[in-house]
């Protein structure tokens, strides 16, 4: 396949997965869906490692990947759009940090559980479960408020490691074909946009 071509796809794949990161993690900020509880989260919620490494810094490499699929930086390709496959070998290594950031973050939030009010005092009551608590449903009722906020954070929690397995995996795609690209150029001909 064609180094931009494949750069074009890759950056097509990271900006809507970039997107649900952010917008998973903006729901995180509102368990079940209400602000009033937004003061009692967990710090793992407060990282942003859905908007900021997920979403922001994937963002960025996937733009570049498709304008790195795009014409040559002088018009008619006439570098093999050497230039741009250098921009987006670095755009997407700084990707990959974000992904794994974002990866890291919520593989923590979803093992520890949330914070909630649970035996009369705001605590992770989930925190030394190792993730037990994920298989056991019948202990998602200590959590009494925020109401559904196990769930919640066990469905936005799951999106933002997927997201992330995927970003890193297609960062890392984009990584190796950018420096092919870099070495050897585009194999499309001059005319081809």
């Amino acid at each position: 396949m064609c180094t931009g071509k494949c750069a074009r796809c890759v950056g097509l794949s990271l900006i809507p997965l970039s997107l649900v990161c952010i917008v998973a993690n903006a729901l995180l900020l509102v368990p079940n869906g209400e602000t009033t509880w937004t003061k009692n989260l967990s710090s793992h919620v407060w990282y942003m490692a859905g908007f900021i490494g997920g979403g922001l810094m994937v963002l960025c490499p996937g733009i570049a990947a498709v304008r790195a699929g795009g014409k040559g930086c002088c018009g008619a390709g006439c570098c093999g759009n050497r230039c741009r496959m250098l921009r987006s070998v670095f755009s997407s290594a700084f990707g990959m940090l974000g992904a794994i950031y974002c990866l890291g973050v919520s593989g923590a939030g979803l093992r520890n559980g949330p914070y909630c009010f649970s035996n009369n005092t705001w605590s992770s009551p989930f925190q030394d479960s190792n993730g037990d608590y994920l298989l056991n449903h019948t202990l998602w009722s200590l959590c009494q408020e925020p109401p559904n906020v196990v769930c919640w954070n066990v469905t936005l929690f799951s999106m933002l490691v997927a997201a992330s397995c995927l970003e890193i995996v297609l960062c890392g795609v984009q990584l190796v074909n950018a420096a092919i690209g870099v070495f050897c150029g585009d194999c499309r001909k001059k005319e081809v946009g």
